[in-house]
């Protein structure tokens, strides 16, 4: 069963089905076998408000009745464990020094911001699981533990005299990665060690209290902190992370560039190899051509995520990932149009950009299609909303177009991204879901992703990164910006306003743009937009290359329907 999908059940609802069942039947528990280090401690908590919820429904005078147990399997191998033959072994590849010239803050200044944040809440250890968290902390940074993602397996603690890494002695093996993390005071312990330094401090006085964020946190460490000693809240990084400082934004700003000119270069290959040599490409020669482009710009690590290449029908599938020996498999021609949702790591920075392309005569449905995705993304991009707005609130404004005519998409607007990190990073996001109250805040970078799935046909998105920034004053300190002056304002007392500006430095397609439902200022905004694309991204082309040549094309302002 895949969930999600109509009629399915959520995993919490199947297994308290089966729990009610069971009990009925044999008047006994159902017990649930759980690795504690592989599931969240927020998934085991939610599993067992299910379990006390579906007990209310037994007919019993028993008040306090059990219908369901996690058995942790303390001491007992995990199941998959026992059948997995020829698994790999954990992987023990080696980090490398994030420098302070992209990272921008120092593991000193970190841990003396989450220790001032540790007094408040009178904590007297900080515990973190997420190993995103973890690379950020300790600006480090490591290739192939976790796919596309340029973190390394470990755990990590703070207190109020010490600083802990828990990881392979491997990991730490580089001099430099040694001597980084013994100048900034941190300790390495094996990895495994981590449950039992809690459950010692805990010991060491009554009243010790963990800080311990349960939604990014394994059930086998949250088990072992007693409610009474537990502050389950946010942990002090998440909120650091997000808002990136001047140096991961410059670095962000840079990766960026770099990759609108791997772009460039691709998408001239591309449209030479459609339209002039008229030779269809697989969506996996796609995929191994754009990633070969960008590998060939400076600081490239790997891709953020396994790249999406769609042809026609397979552009609707949202998560789709082209394979050899695939039935699914599609080449490109002039006949359909292909969604490619791609981003590259950098040393520097993370990119995420999605373009939908068509090399022949597009339909007026597809163009209609597109425009209303494109004014869903121009409405996002230009709005200013005052600080801390939910991302929610924004929402709106990316699917009015498409709910006009009736139709809508089935994923969120934005996700946050990590500089130099993970390419989905929270805690905000812009979604149709209201449970997100996360505020938007300077220094935050969101995607802006609207889109439509003509399911079996086609699908279209079309994805900017953009950094939040503040709205600058009509006052001195704005005489001199070149700004709309939509864009401009005069200060509310105790009101900061924010507004977006523009990451990704890619040209979206100007012929597939139905003009009619389309206003004078979209239009202007297209223009500006390449405009923008075109001064950043051609320094970096050679003069007269068919990279350089395709870009200047594809940034001309927009031919304009005579009225």
């Amino acid at each position: 069963m895949k969930q999600g999908q109509p009629k399915v059940p959520t995993i919490n609802k199947f297994l308290s089905e089966l729990a009610t069942t069971h009990y009925t039947e044999h008047k006994t528990p159902l017990k649930v076998g759980i690795d504690a280090f592989v599931h969240s401690a927020s998934f085991a908590k939610d599993l067992n408000a299910a379990f006390a919820n579906a007990a209310k429904d037994i007919d019993t005078d028993d008040e306090k009745l059990v219908i369901a147990e996690l058995d942790t399997l303390d001491g007992k191998a995990n199941i998959i464990d026992s059948i997995w033959n020829d698994r790999p072994a954990l992987p023990k590849n080696p980090f490398r020094v994030h420098p302070m010239k992209y990272a921008g803050m120092s593991i000193e200044d970190k841990v003396t911001k989450i220790r001032s944040e540790m007094k408040e809440k009178k904590a007297t250890l900080s515990v973190f699981s997420a190993l995103d968290d973890i690379a950020y902390l300790f600006n480090v940074r490591c290739q192939n533990d976790v796919e596309t993602c340029p973190v390394g397996i470990a755990y990590a603690t703070i207190s109020n005299d010490q600083v802990t890494l828990y990881c392979d002695d491997e990991k730490v093996a580089p001099p430099e990665v040694s001597e980084h993390l013994k100048s900034a005071g941190v300790t390495v312990q094996p990895y495994e060690n981590i449950v039992n330094d809690i459950k010692s401090h805990l010991e060491s006085s009554s009243k010790n209290k963990v800080w311990l964020d349960n939604s990014r946190s394994n059930y086998a460490i949250s088990r072992v902190v007693p409610k009474k000693s537990l502050i389950d809240a946010q942990n002090a990084v998440t909120p650091m992370k997000a808002c990136k400082n001047d140096a991961e934004m410059e670095g962000m700003r840079q990766a960026h560039i770099v990759d609108g000119a791997a772009m460039a270069h691709f998408m001239a290959w591309l449209e030479h190899t459609i339209v002039v040599e008229g030779r269809s490409v697989s969506e996996v020669e796609v995929d191994e051509v754009l990633t070969g482009y960008r590998a060939k710009q400076p600081g490239f690590k790997e891709v953020s995520f396994p790249t999406i290449a769609g042809v026609g029908p397979n552009g609707a599938i949202v998560h789709y990932r082209a394979a050899e020996d695939s039935d699914l498999l599609k080449s490109l021609d002039k006949t359909n149009p292909i969604l490619i949702d791609s981003g590259g790591q950098y040393e520097y920075g993370t990119t995420d950009v999605t373009r939908t392309w068509h090399f022949g005569d597009a339909s007026e449905e597809f163009k209609d299609h597109n425009s209303r995705v494109l004014k869903g993304h121009i409405g996002v991009d230009t709005m200013i909303f005052p600080d801390n707005t939910p991302g929610f609130v924004l929402d709106v404004f990316a699917r009015k177009a498409l709910w006009e005519v009736g139709i809508d998409y089935g994923h969120g607007t934005g996700h946050g991204l990590g500089a130099a990190l993970n390419v989905h990073e929270g805690p905000h996001s812009i979604s149709p879901r209201w449970a997100n109250k996360e505020g938007l805040k300077e220094g935050m970078i969101t995607s802006n992703e609207p889109g439509f799935y003509d399911d079996g046909n086609y699908g279209i998105r079309i994805e900017n990164l953009l950094e939040i920034v503040a709205v600058k004053g009509t006052d001195e300190e704005a005489k001199d910006e070149e700004e709309p002056p939509a864009k401009k304002q005069k200060k509310v007392e105790g009101k900061k306003f924010l507004k977006f500006a523009r990451l990704t430095q890619i040209p979206i397609q100007k012929n597939l743009i139905n003009q009619e439902i389309m206003t004078d200022a979209e239009l202007d905004w297209l223009d500006a937009y390449h405009e923008e694309v075109l001064s950043k991204v051609a320094p970096l082309l050679e003069e007269g290359s068919p990279a350089m040549n395709w870009l200047v094309k594809s940034c001309e302002k927009i031919e304009r329907n005579a009225v």
